[in-house]
């Protein structure tokens, strides 16, 4: 069996998904270990919970971006117990730093709602909105420690951006896409079809 584990800090569209593709008989051997958040009311909490998968709230500490040391060091320690094999970042708020690196090297993937290398960081669907882009989109990638929202990129998808789009309704578009790409990425990793190289994700 392949364990995830997940992180998210939101509503959890995206576990939300993949527990629905879990279901579906989607994955051959695909199993959620536990989903973790740094928000005591995130509603992927709540979708855990009914669903009978292990859920945690563990405080993020004083800072507003990132973990702090002490409580990024409790993360890794309750994925390392319980023997993730994918860190799956679905929304989740916070920049992870060396300690998940040196234990999940590789192992870590993120979905960002964006076209990267474009509009890293925040409420990116907004930056493409507000620069006036005409097609967006998101991605699903490996994540290195520095800068943020880099690393190899495993799948991306494309979103045009219309005419009458507002960020809301562009925002919306975006995610039923992310709903595709995670579970895909998620799937081709399980099977053992992702491979980098020189930086870069073959995918076989």
């Amino acid at each position: 069996m392949f364990t995830i584990g997940i992180l998210a800090s939101g509503k959890g569209s995206n576990l939300k998904t993949i527990i629905d593709k879990i279901k579906e008989g989607y994955f051959s051997s695909v199993k959620i270990s536990m989903v973790l958040s740094d928000n005591h009311n995130s509603g992927a909490l709540k979708i855990a919970q009914k669903e009978g998968i292990k859920n945690i709230y563990i405080p993020p500490g004083k800072y507003r971006t990132f973990l702090q040391p002490d409580k990024e060091k409790e993360y890794v320690k309750i994925l390392k117990e319980n023997k993730v094999d994918l860190v799956c970042l679905a929304g989740f708020m916070r920049i992870i730093k060396q300690p998940f690196f040196k234990e999940f090297n590789d192992r870590i993937i993120n979905i960002h709602p964006s076209l990267l290398p474009a509009f890293p960081g925040l409420e990116a669907w907004k930056q493409a909105f507000d620069y006036g882009v005409k097609f967006t989109g998101c991605t699903v990638h490996f994540v290195r420690q520095w800068p943020i929202d880099s690393g190899p990129i495993i799948l991306q998808s494309v979103v045009p951006v219309l005419s009458d789009d507002t960020c809301e309704t562009l925002y919306q578009r975006i995610q039923e896409k992310e709903h595709i790409i995670f579970p895909l990425a998620i799937k081709l990793i399980s099977e053992n079809k992702i491979f980098i190289s020189n930086n870069k994700v073959i995918i076989k």
